[in-house]
């Protein structure tokens, strides 16, 4: 096989990806996986030949990536918060927008409790990201729950790794809480909520590759709403603090369900980044 300068694998294979209307850093992204190296050390190595197998592994990882496998399936993890998550085909690949979830929860929690020790529920964990930051950043007694056996593995191997103290419970919803007879103060949740009706118009990597599980929540996105906010009473402590991501254009209705249940608070709304209503949370008081 004839050798290969780093300089020509990255220029061929942006050509690739963008003949195949792909993102091209991906190409920079996976060399960098490959030769364990930062962006800048990549760069003062352009010329350096790539050994035979790390260029075989980079055209299969690319022809893959084509057929619409998220990159992070790929290399097996995705940065959150600061923080290196293994990621694979069992949980959603973590996003910016839940680090915008992270970071109301904190402010919350300096407002609500005045650096006392909390107990925190996540609910729907995934690959862990908000219940292990959380643990990392607030501190107390964390708990994550979760239907998947598959999705729980993950989360625990993310723990373990970080080194984050977190009890993983396997469940719907808070199912496993109301068995432990468990009181929550702060109870947060990033629950599947893109419409069913939608799934036709997701990008191929979303819709065939992430878990379905934690992506749909019925026709209209909100069912996991509807089933966990009106059982939250039989968990909450108070003061206490619920926090959820939602899909954009969703808010209003997640703020009726949560009044409904606490009529005397009122919920907030939150916009990301992008100005779309992401967040919906709401501090209960002490009784």
């Amino acid at each position: 096989m004839k050798k290969v300068t780093i300089r020509e694998a990255l220029f061929d294979a942006s050509e690739f990806l963008k003949k195949h209307h792909l993102e091209q850093p991906v190409a920079e992204w996976l060399l960098r996986h490959y030769l364990n190296k930062n962006r800048t050390e990549l760069l003062l190595s352009l010329d350096e030949e790539l050994d035979e197998d790390v260029l075989t592994r980079f055209c299969d990882d690319l022809r893959r990536h084509a057929t619409g496998v998220p990159v992070q399936y790929l290399i097996g993890y995705e940065y959150f918060y600061g923080r290196r998550f293994l990621v694979n085909e069992h949980v959603l690949i973590p996003r910016p927008e839940t680090e915008e979830l992270i970071e109301s929860v904190i402010t919350w929690k300096k407002t609500l409790f005045n650096g006392q020790a909390v107990t925190i529920a996540d609910i729907g964990t995934g690959s862990g990201v908000i219940a292990i930051t959380l643990a990392l950043e607030i501190g107390g007694d964390v708990i994550a729950t979760d239907l998947s056996y598959d999705a729980l593995s993950v989360a625990k191997k993310n723990a373990e790794a970080l080194r984050a103290n977190v009890t993983f419970l396997h469940g719907d919803l808070i199912e496993p809480l109301l068995t432990l007879d468990k009181k929550i103060d702060i109870l947060v949740s990033n629950p599947p909520y893109i419409p069913l009706k939608d799934k036709a118009t997701l990008p191929k990597n979303v819709r065939d590759f992430e878990p379905p599980l934690a992506l749909f929540g019925g026709d209209d996105g909100l069912d996991v709403y509807r089933r966990l906010i009106p059982a939250l009473p039989s968990v909450i402590n108070r003061p206490a603090l619920i926090a959820f991501e939602v899909g954009a254009g969703q808010s209003e209705d997640v703020v009726t369900l949560l009044q409904q249940t606490f009529p005397d608070e009122k919920a907030e709304v939150i916009y990301d980044i992008n100005g779309k209503d992401r967040i919906v949370l709401i501090a209960l008081q002490q009784a």
